[in-house]
């Protein structure tokens, strides 16, 4: 089994004992750590790709694995002494030869990051989630002053901002990188700043509450996510110390709907957010097909590193 994560990396710490608790053989990796500290042989025999992947205390031969946990490895580290360009060229080329190879092999994947990406751009979740059957917030991206007025007086209140990609931004002399949360918009706050980059503008849902929902190979662990002040009301992220969580069951109808976008993007793993509006009604925020979710079983019990331990294994039966 491998693990492919960053060296301080708890989410995935769950992971690795829970495969340890059913006798796992483990190998964890960070790609930063190739091809400086981590060497890769391997070679394509008769369509089967065979060799070893190891450091320098211990090596796995590569047609043994069955299982593979991508959980946010950082790019390959090329040594500081390779001068530019042919530094990045070199660290393209490490991080693409070692996922590539691994990414050849007959293993369980959570989640294979060539289906991460596509299925992480909130544009096309959106639009997935309407046709599988889900409820989702009107939403605008522009960087049209007069179209992001006109979409506001169409919804009749006010309107959430959210980035479109990333959501974190280096700030500060330490250059530390910070959140950029959803925020609510007043309408006529609304001027020519608009036409600066683009915005992705959205209908705010009167909720009741929010739902992390965190899948794993089909099966639905749903915590509603109780705010305590107005500011995580918004954007829960914000203050987690004023927050609280249930275990939540989740609808049929967007389990089936939930399944169904999962299926089609090629994901074992996602974490999805709602809003759960006062009449019930389950709105999709978004998907982060590499989601945190250790805080969440930490609070509520629910087994989902069990759950990653399973799938991993059902490729040694």
């Amino acid at each position: 089994m491998l693990v492919a994560a960053e060296r301080r990396d708890p989410t995935a710490d769950m992971v690795v004992s829970a495969l340890t608790e059913r006798r796992a053989s483990v190998f964890r990796f960070d790609v930063a750590d190739f091809p400086q500290r981590i060497h890769l042989d391997a070679q394509v025999r008769d369509g089967r790709w065979t060799g070893v992947i190891g450091d320098a205390l211990r090596t796995v031969r590569l047609e043994q694995v069955r299982g593979v946990y991508w959980r946010r490895p950082g790019p390959a580290g090329i040594a500081d002494t390779v001068p530019e360009p042919f530094h990045s060229w070199a660290a393209a080329q490490a991080d693409q030869a070692l996922l590539q190879v691994l990414v050849a092999l007959p293993a369980h994947w959570i989640n294979n990051p060539n289906r991460d990406r596509p299925a992480a751009h909130k544009p096309r979740q959106l639009a997935l989630a309407h046709r599988f059957g889900l409820q989702v917030p009107r939403t605008l991206v522009t960087n049209d002053p007069v179209a992001a007025s006109r979409f506001a007086a169409e919804l009749g209140g006010p309107v959430i901002c959210k980035p479109i990609t990333g959501g974190e931004l280096p700030l500060g002399p330490e250059q530390r990188n910070h959140m950029i949360p959803a925020h609510l918009i007043d309408p006529a706050t609304l001027d020519e700043s608009v036409s600066l980059t683009a915005h992705l503008f959205q209908q705010w849902i009167d909720k009741a509450h929010d739902v992390r929902l965190t899948v794993v190979d089909g099966s639905m662990f749903g915590a509603a996510v109780h705010a305590s002040t107005e500011g995580t009301r918004v954007d829960w992220r914000i203050d987690y110390e004023a927050l609280s969580y249930t275990p939540i069951e989740v609808p049929a109808d967007v389990a089936a709907g939930v399944r169904a976008m999962l299926d089609h993007d090629g994901l074992t793993f996602g974490a999805l957010d709602f809003s759960v509006d006062r009449s019930g009604a389950w709105w999709l925020l978004e998907n982060n097909p590499a989601g945190q979710w250790m805080w969440i079983e930490k609070d509520t019990g629910l087994p989902i590193a069990d759950a990653h331990a399973d799938y991993l294994l059902e490729g040694l039966a």
